[in-house]
């Protein structure tokens, strides 16, 4: 089976948080055997002083952190070109698009910003968003 679930910032920030939705979302995935992953991006806004350093390490080691590449950049900018959109205020969600569409199969994307993904996403009838 192919495919992924794709967390952004607040589907990551809910994991380390154990949040129920978000947790049945991940059981589901390892269920069907699915990589559950992130943009290295995305860390940027889930790091901060009061975040809980153990529940991440642990959450971050149960998925995949993408790393963000030339080839991925050049991959979100031409996401944010086609959708029309600027780099500066959605530059983040353009490479956590990218990196959902590195991977084969149906992938899902959980968000709280279904309407500046699903702008990214337009045309990629694969892709799924989910509001967490």
């Amino acid at each position: 089976m192919s495919g992924a679930l794709v967390l952004d910032s607040e589907g990551l920030a809910k994991a380390v948080k154990r949040d129920r939705e978000v947790h049945e979302w991940l059981t589901a995935a390892r269920d069907a055997d699915l990589p559950v992953v992130t943009s290295a991006a995305v860390l940027v806004e889930v790091i901060h002083p009061r975040i809980n350093d153990a529940a991440l390490k642990w959450t971050l080691s149960r998925l995949r952190v993408e790393p963000v590449t030339q080839g991925l950049a050049q991959s979100a900018a031409a996401l944010l070109r086609d959708a029309g959109l600027h780099g500066h205020k959605y530059a983040i969600d353009a490479m956590l698009c990218a990196t959902a569409l590195a991977h084969s199969g149906q992938v899902t994307i959980l968000t709280s910003d279904v309407e500046d993904i699903e702008i990214l996403i337009a045309d990629h009838a694969r892709m799924a968003v989910e509001k967490v």
